[in-house]
């Protein structure tokens, strides 16, 4: 029996569609495999369209905006008021995101689910008002569970939108100063691991930065040792932003839209999307792996191979969004490339 929107069915994957597209590579103008992992990627989008020409258009991107109540332990190199700052910065054109989408021709929506300061309110942005962040949790809880339920709800309006906008490709992205310390508690109370290992700089911490943000975390997780499940971790660890993408995620695997996942603090909100319901997992394409040395254990434990290896490590959906044009060039060769057949070339059993 079903008791939450998150663990209904996930869309089916298109077997029909996948052989067809593997049909159809087989006979282009190239060995078979040349491309490697771009030749890999139009059979699994082509499952996921059930389409044997896919397209990864039209893009939608939403970035999730909350503040974090452990930034007061000094974990950031920045202070708590750049969340509410960059909201305008996302909206006018600034940042790196705002870019990116203009030159994908990409949907972006901003979402503010709570900031520290008071912002707005903002033309453009979605307020919803949760709070003023989340709570420090080497205190207590993050958050009550209904919020943390609304902010997962965000995240799936965000999808139900998406969905309105014919949206093939979504892109969820996140602000908010002291989430990669969030994140890591996360990993670390999700995946039973030592916060050394997955801590890193986030913003540009130095080593003793670094080491002071792993003992924050130690504090955190003995603070709420227990055996809790998933829901109950982002209750007490998580943030808004990370709530509402692992709504998110769990939603387009729900509607059919694919998800290209973005680095670090994505990357936990998929692994709690993955842990709630195991099936969304067919849906979650990975772009990047972040210079978070957290990330690779997240990557590893939700076994993905991510498209890309650059460094990254800004957030924001930037390293998703670097690699749509992969996608997109993939789809392209697949679907305009010239048969053996119709380039009167002799194939491989010529």
């Amino acid at each position: 029996m079903i008791e939450h929107w998150w663990q209904a069915s996930c869309r089916g994957l298109d077997e029909r569609a996948r052989q067809a597209a593997l049909a159809r590579d087989a006979q282009l103008t190239k060995p078979s495999g040349a491309l490697g992992r771009v030749d890999a990627l139009v059979p699994q989008l082509a499952a996921l369209r059930s389409d044997g020409h896919p397209s990864v258009d039209p893009v939608w991107i939403s970035i999730f905006a909350g503040d974090h109540g452990v930034a007061a332990e000094g974990i950031s190199a920045f202070p708590q008021s750049v969340t509410g700052q960059m909201l305008g910065n996302f909206i006018n054109g600034g940042a790196a995101i705002s870019v990116l989408a203009r030159q994908l021709g990409a949907t972006l929506e901003v979402v503010d689910l709570g900031t520290a300061s008071p912002v707005g309110p903002l033309s453009g942005v979605r307020h919803l008002a949760l709070g003023a962040g989340t709570a420090n949790f080497v205190e207590g809880p993050a958050m009550s569970m209904d919020i943390c339920l609304q902010a997962m709800q965000a995240g799936r309006d965000s999808v139900l939108r998406a969905q309105a906008g014919q949206a093939a490709l979504f892109i969820g992205g996140e602000m908010g100063i002291g989430n990669t310390t969030t994140a890591a508690a996360l990993a670390c109370a999700l995946l039973e691991c030592d916060p050394h290992y997955l801590a890193g700089p986030g913003t540009g911490l130095n080593a003793s930065g670094v080491a002071h943000k792993c003992a924050v975390i130690e504090r955190a997780l003995a603070l709420h040792a227990g055996n809790h499940d998933t829901l109950g971790w982002m209750q007490r660890l998580g943030g808004f932003e990370l709530a509402a993408l692992t709504g998110a995620y769990l939603a387009c695997a729900q509607q059919g839209i694919v998800v290209l996942v973005d680095g670090f603090i994505c990357g936990v909100a998929a692994l709690c999307a993955v842990r709630l319901n195991p099936a969304c997992r067919d849906w979650l394409l990975f772009a990047h792996r972040s210079a978070e040395p957290g990330h690779q254990a997240v990557l590893e434990a939700l076994n993905a191979q991510p498209l890309l290896d650059l460094g990254l490590r800004l957030g924001e959906g930037s390293g998703a969004a670097l690699a749509v044009p992969l996608l997109r060039m993939a789809c392209a060769l697949h679907n305009d490339m010239a048969t053996f057949a119709e380039a009167a070339i002799a194939g491989q059993d010529a």
